[in-house]
């Protein structure tokens, strides 16, 4: 399959203190890890792109532990994750898909083997779209407290052949959540949902 060509990266972190309410103790952490790649299926039809799901594995990786250390570099401060992509107008949307299976194990992998499934979302678009990115919580998708989106893109990506990746993960639930639901405590782990 094609290399990988990174043209630029960009790590960002957000601190929420309130939402309008109480100001919170600990401010919740947003972090969102984008890299700008060349689309190597660009501006005709390719049967067969599977395979360049496996050269993305690296970035992947690299992208997850970058963002665990802009978090503190602990693992057990990390609840929540998502991931996405933007591609190019030369591309098409199955080649956003090809970041689900690296984006996605590298997060559960540095995370210690996270149990739910990342949350994503993917479009095509031009420089300066923005994309937001779902966050469930790490081990139980059904924690409606960690339901959230962190708002991700550049101003000059992705051009028609490139794609913007992006994988984001956060430090808890949104401030002030209140509507009900599972809740972290009473997390059973089977099966990534509760």
């Amino acid at each position: 399959m094609p290399e990988v060509q990174v043209r630029k990266k960009f790590t960002a972190v957000e601190e929420i203190f309130h939402e309008g309410g109480p100001v919170a103790s600990v401010p919740l952490r947003r972090a969102a890890a984008l890299a700008v790649i060349r689309n190597p299926f660009a501006g005709a039809y390719v049967k067969e792109i599977a395979g360049f799901m496996d050269d993305l594995k690296p970035l992947g990786l690299d992208m997850a532990k970058s963002l665990v250390l802009v978090l503190g570099g602990d693992i057990k401060s990390v609840e929540g994750f998502g991931k996405g992509a933007i591609v190019g107008s030369a591309g098409e949307l199955e080649h956003g898909a090809l970041w689900h299976v690296p984006g996605g194990y590298a997060m559960r992998e540095i995370l210690g083997g996270a149990k739910a499934i990342v949350a994503s979302t993917k479009k095509v678009g031009g420089p300066g779209a923005r994309l937001d990115v779902p966050i469930t919580h790490i081990n139980a998708s059904y924690v409606r407290s960690h339901f959230d989106a962190m708002e991700v893109g550049l101003a000059d990506a992705p051009r028609a052949d490139e794609i913007l990746l992006a994988l984001v993960m956060t430090t808890g639930s949104r401030i002030h959540a209140r509507v009900g639901g599972l809740k972290v405590l009473e997390i059973k782990g089977e099966d990534g949902l509760r």
